[in-house]
């Protein structure tokens, strides 16, 4: 069986905006400790997607031949990130109840 290839990982300013955002309704809602280990939850996902960005379903919003749009299901949040022959780029992170439109603006995100 042929090793997967390894990518490295780049986060859109996107991303880091929509994690500050839910970082922020974290602690306003659930508390500081709470937030954090929250955000520890999707920082220590994001630092294993190099080796396990294939293991997570198409995202059925985005839909390619080359199935390189995926999604993490976390609790009650999504992550988006596209696959490229370079590298895996987290694209964004929004609550699982945002509308598709939400989701499908995913694919204009650039790095």
């Amino acid at each position: 069986m042929a090793e997967e290839k390894r990518l490295p990982v780049k986060v859109s300013l996107v991303f880091t905006l929509d994690l500050e955002d839910i970082f922020n309704y974290g602690v306003e809602t659930f508390g500081l400790r709470q937030a954090e280990k929250y955000e520890s939850e999707i920082w220590d996902l994001i630092e294993r997607l190099p080796n396990s960005y294939r293991l997570f379903p198409e995202c059925r919003h985005l839909p390619t031949k080359s199935k390189m749009y995926r999604w993490i299901i976390l609790d009650a949040h999504l992550i988006i990130y596209r696959i490229t022959k370079f590298e895996v780029q987290v694209l964004k992170i929004l609550h699982s109840k945002r509308s598709v439109t939400k989701i499908k603006s995913a694919r204009s995100i650039k790095l």
